[in-house]
């Protein structure tokens, strides 16, 4: 049943000419391409070594790990649908577990390019899929200016780039945005159950995507209320709701098959997203505050005004329009800020409806001005389109080019492979003489594990390749009162790492013959922002700068460029100007007391 008054496709704007269909085609076709090309610009930074936290511990080994174990993927603090789509991938690229397995091995870098240029296809999905969108709620000047700002938004580009769920998440949302467009304009039955299969998905694929939902039934409500809408809008939600429940399920089997397992990610997931405990170095307390901020940069300051002056335009012009895209982008930030914990990528999935809106007012204002000065009408909405992409467009044109250099933490590890060799000679305590061992590096927690391996080359002085032997990290080489026990470590993990540190720790490296100690300052930064937090950790780096030498350091700053102060974003994604390379300041310190003497 058609809603009232929605049986026609939208009212084309007046008074400014548009291409012809062929021109349509290939205006669209022309910004897919591009948008792909700035999601796999520099898509091999860091390799061979994946730097985020979250893409070296999460998607591509568990994906490896199906291969194993089966299907079940025993891992549900993130929905595991980006994890099976890799999971096919590998079986066709790579020919299945041994391929996959031996690649993942020996050369890391091919089986990560994979992943990434997987999630830069699928965000490419999401640009075609909001531009449909965006054509079928407005017209498809707005659905091209839409896509147009998704394509070059700085968020969802720069994490185009990584083998997380955040980018492919929006393909099912967009998906989901074109079926409630479909819902809002005609009421078909086929409309409803598109935006249930798509909910599902998107929900089975990060569980912030189910925010979606409030779109769809924000159209199902105009449906309900429009004169003899109340059967039909019931019936389709109905119907949603139970394709909902079978794409999630059928993306996220063992949500049913592990009940339990799924359960307890869930609640692990509520609980990193509320826990207090890991906050150190966070720089905003107002999550609300923080991610109305964060729409500046991650989509722009113009396109983020735009949207929200656009929901009074479109009360004015368009009331139900309100009622589906206004509750998802408000409702998501309130929730989101009101948590303990917040990240700019956590926006991500409703910045496709902040695209429509900010498109929407830009094209309408375009309209209002062309029609009082017809002349420049051309020229009005050539500016409208870069005030709306500009900004974006050269966020992620610096981005491409930062991502496509080398990256700090390799550039320090290039230096220690020249420098710092795999063996050193230490005093054997039971001989009073010497000893040739393993060369005894300390790394902070801003590379992974196998940042100390030659990858594929074998040691002969350690095991699983180690080049170095790096302090150990386990939770059990940690006394009660927080000091290392002699001879073993102490826990460094990402959160908590800071705070245990102490300058006795540097007796104690010297004393175990850990010569060489390497530090980043996307971990010392999280202590100098909130030194009252962890006055230990300060008092650690000035004794390490006292006794250690700094012999190497790599800056990803240009010459003449001032820092940029840590922050949980800007350190990790590197928008700012400033950076002329990803990574962090590291530096390298050799020690000279104790074994580390001579």
């Amino acid at each position: 049943m058609l809603i009232d008054g929605a049986g026609e496709t939208p009212p084309r704007r007046a008074g400014l000419r548009r291409p012809s269909a062929p021109g349509w085609t290939l205006a669209v076709v022309a910004l897919l391409v591009g948008a792909f090309l700035v999601r796999i610009w520099g898509v091999g930074h860091g390799l061979p070594y994946a730097y985020n936290a979250d893409e070296n511990a999460h998607f591509v080994p568990k994906a490896i790990g199906l291969f194993g174990h089966g299907l079940n993927p025993h891992y549900f603090v993130n929905p595991p649908a980006y994890t099976y789509v890799l999971h096919v991938v590998f079986q066709v690229w790579f020919g299945g577990r041994t391929g996959v397995s031996e690649a993942y091995a020996t050369n890391p870098t091919e089986v990560y390019v994979v992943a990434r240029v997987v999630a830069a296809l699928l965000g490419t999905l999401a640009v075609w899929l909001l531009y449909l969108a965006g054509s079928r709620l407005f017209d498809r000047r707005v659905g091209l200016l839409a896509a147009g700002l998704l394509a070059v938004a700085f968020l969802p580009v720069f994490y185009s780039h990584l083998a997380l769920n955040d980018v492919p998440t929006l393909a099912p949302i967009c998906l989901c945005l074109w079926a409630a467009a479909g819902v809002l304009r005609y009421g078909r039955t086929r409309d409803y159950a598109l935006g249930g299969l798509a909910l599902g998905l998107a929900a089975a694929t990060k569980y912030t995507g189910g925010i979606v939902l409030l779109p769809l039934l924000g159209a199902a409500a105009v449906q309900f209320l429009a004169p003899g809408g109340r059967g039909p809008a019931l019936k389709g939600m109905a119907l949603a709701g139970v394709l909902a429940a079978v794409a999630f399920v059928g993306a996220n089997p063992y949500a049913v098959l592990a009940f339990p397992e799924f359960v307890d990610g869930l609640a692990h997931q509520s609980d990193a997203s509320a826990d207090t405990a890991g906050k150190l170095g966070l720089t905003q307390d107002n999550g609300i505050l923080y991610y109305l901020w964060t729409f500046t940069w991650g989509v722009g300051w113009i396109p983020a005004l735009l949207a929200l002056a656009a929901l009074a335009w479109l009360h004015r012009d368009e009331p139900r329009l309100v009622w589906m895209l206004a509750p998802a982008p408000i409702l998501f930030l309130v929730f989101m800020g009101l948590q303990s914990r917040f990240f700019g990528r956590w926006l991500i999935p409703i910045i496709p409806v902040v695209c429509l809106l900010a498109a929407y007012l830009a094209l309408e204002l375009a309209d209002w001005a062309g029609r009082r000065h017809p002349r420049l009408r051309q020229t009005i909405v050539t500016l409208a389109v870069i005030a709306v992409c500009g900004q974006g467009l050269i966020a992620v044109l610096h981005s491409g080019q930062v991502l496509s250099r080398e990256d700090t933490r390799n550039a320090a590890r290039d230096w220690m492979v020249a420098n710092v060799p795999p063996t050193q000679v230490v005093r054997d305590a039971s001989t009073g003489g010497t000893k040739v061992v393993a060369t005894r590096i300390v790394a902070e927690p801003v590379v992974p594990d196998g940042w100390a391996q030659d990858i594929g080359r074998p040691s002969e002085l350690t095991s699983n390749g180690n080049r170095w032997v790096k302090f150990p990290t386990s939770r059990s080489n940690f006394e009660n009162d927080g000091t290392a026990i002699p001879g073993r470590g102490r826990i460094v993990n990402i959160e908590d790492y800071e705070r245990t540190l102490r300058p006795e720790l540097v007796d104690a490296y010297e004393e175990q013959g850990y010569c060489w100690v390497v530090s980043g300052s996307t971990q010392r930064g999280r202590a100098e922002v909130d030194p009252a937090a962890v006055p230990q950790a300060i008092a650690y780096y000035e004794e390490l700068e006292r006794r250690g030498k700094l012999v190497h350091e790599s800056s990803p700053y240009g010459d003449g460029k001032a820092s940029v102060d840590f922050n949980f974003d800007f350190s990790f994604n590197y928008a700012p100007l400033a950076y002329e390379r990803p990574g962090p300041v590291m530096q390298v310190f050799r020690l000279r007391g104790g074994q580390c003497a001579g």
